[in-house]
């Protein structure tokens, strides 16, 4: 049985658009190898900090909506501890309600977009 997952990391913000995309690659391909499915990605893009970490004061951040089976989460949290451009992650797993509101809010966005683009 999958379970529905949402991680949040922030990748350093010395990094190119070339460097940020192949870390977000290479977590995506960590989910998807060990057999999970990525439902929804978000780049929310530069983002200055509550307070520094690491001597930062901004990050890039990046959310994942997947699903998984649960020993999943180690590994994947495992990856993110041993990348050095990755300054703070979190993973929650989300209750039905959660996944219920996350897809509302989603399609929500969808269709401001399309709304933006007639």
């Amino acid at each position: 049985m999958l379970n529905h997952y949402e991680t949040v990391f922030i990748v350093t913000p010395v990094l190119s658009e070339t460097q940020m995309k192949e870390a977000v690659d290479k977590f995506r391909k960590v989910i998807l190898d060990k057999g999970g499915e990525v439902v929804h990605e978000e780049n929310w893009g530069l983002r200055k900090l509550a307070y520094a970490i690491k001597k930062k004061s901004t990050g890039f951040f990046y959310l994942i909506d997947f699903k998984a089976p649960g020993n999943l989460i180690q590994l994947l949290e495992t990856e993110y501890k041993r990348d050095e451009r990755v300054i703070r992650f979190q993973t929650v797993k989300m209750e039905k309600y959660a996944v219920e509101f996350s897809e509302k809010r989603r399609s929500k966005q969808e269709n401001a977009e399309k709304s933006k683009e007639e």
